[in-house]
């Protein structure tokens, strides 16, 4: 390699960024290996954007040989790797490290195979959520999990973070949807999990892969399961006059015995701000309102959303609508699924969040989110899978505005810790990347923690894949302990922001 690299920016040792730049450009084109600022800013976080690193290099391998090479170098180098898919995950799992590579995926755009017969498809981790469903509709098949972000997020980073959806509370998450992933260790080692057969022989590796971070092994490729579509499906829009009803409602439905398609809450702020994106059809005067679907045959549909009707009238809905046709039932999630854009029309910056609480405390959690906005003079609308008792609240902050980030930082630590308080947990599909790692200190206890990272030690002896993410050290969490005593609070991570 003749050329001169650019200077590198600050906090990257231009030593180590050309030793390692050259290493991979000795197999890989120039297309392929990128090290110049301007080239790698794109790649400086994915879309938790409050926290921000340069990578040292970015590399865009097109073929699973190259992923194999580029591995196996940057072992050989004691230089760490951090996976990237689409760049839409919310916790800073893809924060790429400043003395290290990025490896994005984002190439690996291929459906290998698709097999009606078995209903499944065979997809390599760049294809986008969506496009699975796209292809398969021509069978009349889907895949079921169903993120807001779909028509983005690569199944990889679903992968990664065991993504959810609004249709998770009947068809699950990813790791119920997955049948194999295939890839490599740091070492360059094959590995494959799973099978496309009903069961695979020896421990359940591959729920331990789905939603590991990146932290294990590195996908190029991902056997999904599909799944005839419902020959009809509507929804109920039902309106509540107060919060804690409709927290109520949710349980209600369940305890009847119902299991809908999705069930979906938001709170009047949320709403109002999707309305005026989407026109969704939304009532307004309403303190929050439930979205839940029924699916099946039209017998079916029909006999289970009288009774979803009967069940919110008697929790205390003030009023339900039901979806006429296809292109309402559409219109009605629309408005749910563009909540995170919606919201980001009414503030400078906003965090979404990631908690998961038993469902009969929803309207005590939201009672509690409340007092929190009181308490840090900040607006928080709240949108949830309220189905499984997964929140995404979304505080609204201004970057700008020396303090907010720490602000809004401490809001969301309050909240997460409040998830594991009334027996919930800090994550339900985000993962915990660098922006949960310290509530994990509040989740578990030290012995557990020591075994998350006897598992990482199996598959990553020197700590090099994805480091410093998900599972933090015993040291951070005894110091998150003494600042708890003291009533402060320990950073989120160490690194720049904004």
């Amino acid at each position: 390699m003749g050329e001169t690299l650019a200077v590198a920016p600050a906090g990257i040792n231009p030593v180590r960024q050309r030793e390692v730049a050259r290493a991979l450009r000795a197999f890989l084109p120039a297309r392929s290996v990128l090290w110049e600022e301007e080239d790698t800013r794109p790649y400086e976080c994915d879309g938790l954007t409050a926290y921000r690193q340069l990578p040292m290099v970015v590399a865009l391998p097109e073929t699973e040989a190259e992923v194999q090479r580029i591995l196996r170098t940057c072992s050989a180098l004691g230089v760490p790797v951090v996976p990237r898919g689409a760049g839409t995950g919310l916790s800073g799992g893809a924060l790429p490290p400043g003395d290290g590579v990025l490896l994005s995926m984002a190439k690996f755009m291929r459906v290998v195979r698709l097999d009606p017969l078995a209903r499944i498809a065979v997809v390599q981790p760049g294809v986008r959520n969506a496009a699975i469903s796209d292809v398969a509709a021509a069978f009349g098949l889907y895949y079921a999990p169903d993120p807001s972000s779909q028509i983005a997020c690569s199944i990889g980073g679903n992968v990664a973070e065991n993504s959810g959806g609004v249709h998770c509370l009947k068809y699950g998450l990813t790791v119920h949807n997955v049948l194999r992933v295939r890839g490599f260790t740091i070492d360059g080692e094959p590995v494959s999990f799973g099978s496309e057969a009903l069961d695979a022989p020896g421990y359940d590796l591959l729920a331990l892969s789905i939603g590991s971070e990146g932290l294990l092994a590195v996908t190029t490729e991902v056997t999904v399961k599909l799944l005839p579509r419902p020959q009809a499906a509507r929804v109920v829009m039902a309106s509540f006059d107060d919060v804690q009803k409709a927290g109520d409602a949710v349980a209600a439905v369940i305890a009847a015995g119902i299991v809908p398609a999705g069930l979906e809450m938001m709170d009047k702020p949320a709403t109002r701000a999707v309305e005026e994106f989407v026109q969704a059809g939304y009532d307004l005067e309403a303190a929050a309102i439930l979205l839940c679907e029924s699916d099946g045959t039209a017998e079916e549909v029909e006999d289970e959303i009288a009774r979803v009707r009967e069940v919110l009238a008697g929790a205390g809905a003030t009023r339900t609508t039901v979806s006429r046709d296809e292109a309402e039932r559409l219109r009605f999630w629309s408005g749910r699924k563009a909540a995170f854009p919606a919201v980001g029309r009414i503030s400078p910056d906003y965090y979404c969040m990631d908690g998961t609480i038993p469902r009969k405390r929803l309207g005590e959690v939201l009672s509690f989110i409340s007092a929190m906005e009181q308490k840090y003079g900040l607006r928080c609308p709240n949108v949830f899978h309220a189905g499984d008792g997964n929140l995404h609240p979304l505080i609204l902050f201004d970057a700008n505005d020396a303090g907010e980030l720490q602000r809004t930082e401490a809001f969301a630590a309050e909240v997460l810790e409040k998830c594991v308080a009334v027996g919930g947990t800090i994550t339900g599909e985000h993962g915990v990347g660098v922006e949960k790692i310290n509530q994990m200190c509040a989740q578990f206890r030290p012995a557990e923690l020591e075994a998350f990272h006897a598992v990482k030690r199996v598959f990553d002896p020197r700590g090099l894949l994805n480091p410093g993410k998900a599972v933090p050290t015993l040291a951070r969490c005894a110091e998150f302990g003494r600042m708890h005593v003291h009533g402060g609070r320990l950073p989120h991570a160490e690194l720049p922001r904004f």
